[in-house]
């Protein structure tokens, strides 16, 4: 009995056990949604076939963008919605539409990821409350502000894809930067701009919030965590702010990220910890860049 006592305070300190418990039941939830979708192709093929001609031409396109936002984000944990925000408007998505539809599937892909943190104690409880209601608020100011400039698109697409820039920017210099600590500063103030940009160019929560406090100091387990936990009430917020404004007009978008997602999610486990994570940041970072450069370049020349 003092054994298991011992075990379970010191539990928190470690940082392996949690990883090696995490990786297995992410697996298993995702080889058990790939089989429910095997068998349903199966039993339900001529039904499948119908709907599927329904589906609008470009869902394969947003399917294959929700599969490469996944396999990058499960490689590094976070810049889903950046990588996702990215290729979306590259494909012509107005900005409001491709944000609201990130942040739907955010819903799915944050709740479960949160409700993982929890289970492994990776959650600071009271950084959490910290985070939680400027996130909250940030993330529902962008979405109104974008949703109300959706007649300017030609304008916010430019401009949303030099912060996508930025935030490519951003990831090199995490890879090739060395860990320091700096001031502690304001965490509500960060929620809120973390939230609030997030909203507006579809992604950003993870690496503007999680990098910051994790370059202040922070324990990276329980940042990460909590971060993660957070961005569920964020993405949820933002989402219901974007309905609310514009209502629910790409639903197929939505539908693509999702089940682009589900694919990804076993393989990107599987890989997580076989991929050299520095050299995968940078070419993310080099991608990103290289795309928001060329959004910029089609909007110039359309002047």
């Amino acid at each position: 009995m003092e054994r298991e006592q011992i075990q379970s305070i010191a539990t928190p300190i470690g940082l392996k056990q949690p990883a090696v418990k995490r990786l297995p039941v992410t697996l298993l939830l995702s080889v058990v949604a790939l089989i429910f979708m095997i068998s349903t192709a199966v039993f339900y093929a001529d039904t499948l076939t119908y709907w599927f001609s329904l589906l609008h031409e470009d869902f394969y396109l947003f399917m294959l963008a929700g599969f490469i936002a996944q396999m990058i984000d499960g490689a590094l944990g976070m810049a889903y919605g950046v990588s996702a925000s990215t290729f979306l408007l590259s494909f012509g998505v107005p900005p409001a539409a491709a944000s609201a539809s990130i942040h739907t599937s955010e819903i799915f892909t944050s709740g479960v990821s949160g409700l993982m943190h929890l289970k492994f104690q990776n959650v600071n409880k009271k950084l959490f409350k910290t985070l939680l209601l400027p996130g909250i608020i940030g993330a529902a100011a962008g979405a109104f502000v974008l949703s109300s400039l959706e007649e300017y698109n030609n304008i916010i697409k430019p401009v949303i894809a030099l912060y996508t820039l930025y935030l490519g920017v951003i990831i090199i210099r995490k890879a090739l930067k060395k860990k320091k600590k700096v001031s502690s500063g304001n965490i509500p103030r960060l929620a809120t701009f973390g939230g609030f940009m997030d909203s507006i160019g579809g992604g950003g929560w993870g690496p503007i919030v999680s990098s910051t406090l994790i370059a202040r100091g922070r324990h990276p387990r329980y940042t990460i965590g909590t971060v993660n936990l957070a961005e569920f009430f964020v993405a949820l917020a933002s989402s219901i702010t974007f309905f609310a404004v514009i209502g629910l007009s790409h639903w197929y978008v939505i539908a693509g990220l999702i089940a682009g997602g589900v694919i990804a999610a076993p393989i990107a486990a599987f890989l997580s910890r076989r991929l050299p994570v520095k050299t995968m940041m940078i070419l993310v970072g080099v991608m990103v860049i290289l795309i928001s450069i060329r959004i910029i370049f089609k909007a110039i020349m359309a002047l």
